[in-house]
């Protein structure tokens, strides 16, 4: 009896350990759950295409002092770096020997308004004297001679005195233009030259505003040529082009400028064009030198589709997104992209605004296999255009 209870137990316990391996098969056969992805429809927003270069500010205007008359300098009249008006004294050069110079020139101007009046005098009477027959025509001749001799001497004599008194007028250095002012490249009593090798005394640039000279590419040159007249890149004004600037630690484009200068040949060497804006320095942050970026329109405005960059990948040259299908499976779409704009990728072919582009988890999806999407939104990253 216990020997077949004993093999009653071992065939019971056999059963119930098949019945466990059936389970466990089947549980290992069944297929996962497709993944999850995040997918939204590419946003579609009207915008301009730019093209954007790197540039340096320059100074509207940008004077280097020098001395027009030679002398030791008497007074400086400013700080080094201080902001100075036009018309405002910065130097001071002896100016006594110019003063004695234009007493000079003044005396020999009398002498010779006097020897003028003598010989006007003199070929007046001798006129009188002619009727008569009293004076020859040779004495009248001489007189007319030395009356010509006098109006010349007196003209010479005046262009000397004007001469003199512009050497005191520029023995004080004017500034002639409102700017910032450089260092001060002499010290009082100092010999300064005002003959064919002038002194530099100092250096004076405008601030505001201020140039931004850029050079543009031959392509780029056409693209802008072709916009040039339409109503969104002008604002309605065919001779003014809206562009928009940042500096190296600026990350938006909030200052904004007008191109006011197009040169009128593209270099042969580099094959490249200079253009020129104006724009605004109303907070002083702009200096002659400074490197900048400038964003120029280069299309009309247009719809665009965009998607984020993390979106986009690689096949070798080929970009490509990754959209899912209706029956919720994954396709693989090959694009052209364009520039960025509002922080996303303009895509210019290859998808439709309808489309459901995977955002997120794109490591998970493979062309071809069923995922779980979830849906997601595009936006921008910033709303200036």
């Amino acid at each position: 009896m216990r020997v077949k209870h004993t093999i009653a137990a071992i065939a019971t316990l056999i059963v119930l350990s098949g019945c466990d391996d059936a389970q466990t098969d089947a549980q290992q056969g069944a297929a996962p759950p497709p993944p999850t992805v995040t997918v939204a429809t590419p946003l579609v927003k009207e915008l301009i295409e730019f093209d954007e270069v790197t540039g340096r500010f320059e100074a509207v205007e940008d004077v280097i002092i020098r001395a027009r008359v030679t002398g030791y300098v008497d007074s400086i009249n400013f700080n080094d770096g201080q902001m100075v008006e036009a018309g405002q004294v910065l130097f001071t050069i002896d100016p006594r020997t110019y003063q004695a110079d234009v007493a000079g020139a003044r005396a020999d101007l009398i002498a010779a308004e006097t020897s003028q009046k003598l010989a006007a005098s003199e070929l007046a009477r001798l006129s009188k004297l002619t009727s008569g027959r009293t004076v020859t025509e040779s004495a009248l001749d001489t007189a007319r001679q030395e009356k010509d001799s006098a109006d010349a001497n007196v003209a010479a004599a005046r262009a000397t005195l004007a001469r003199a008194q512009l050497n005191v007028d520029f023995s004080t250095v004017k500034s002639p233009v409102t700017g910032r002012i450089s260092n001060s490249n002499v010290d009082v009593g100092d010999l300064v030259l005002g003959d064919a090798n002038p002194t530099e005394l100092t250096r004076v640039v405008s601030l505001d505003p201020m140039h931004f000279v850029f050079d543009l590419s031959e392509r780029d040159y056409l693209g802008y040529q072709r916009m040039r007249a339409t109503e969104e890149v002008t604002n309605g004004q065919s001779s003014e082009v809206k562009v928009q600037l940042n500096l190296s630690d600026e990350t938006d484009w909030a200052r904004e400028g007008t191109i006011d200068f197009v040169d009128n040949v593209v270099d042969k060497g580099t094959g490249t064009i200079r253009l020129r804006a104006v724009v605004p320095n109303t907070d002083d942050v702009l200096t002659p030198g400074l490197f900048g970026r400038l964003r120029l329109p280069n299309s009309p405005r247009y719809k665009a589709i965009l998607v984020p960059d993390s979106a986009i990948m690689s096949d070798q040259a080929q970009k490509l997104l990754l959209a899912v299908k209706a029956d919720g499976t994954v396709e693989s779409k090959p694009v052209v992209l364009g520039p960025r704009e509002y922080g996303l990728r303009i895509i210019r072919s290859g998808i439709e605004p309808t489309d459901k582009i995977i955002i997120n988890g794109l490591q998970k999806a493979r062309p071809g296999q069923p995922v779980t999407p979830q849906d997601g939104e595009i936006t921008v990253v910033t709303d200036k255009q």
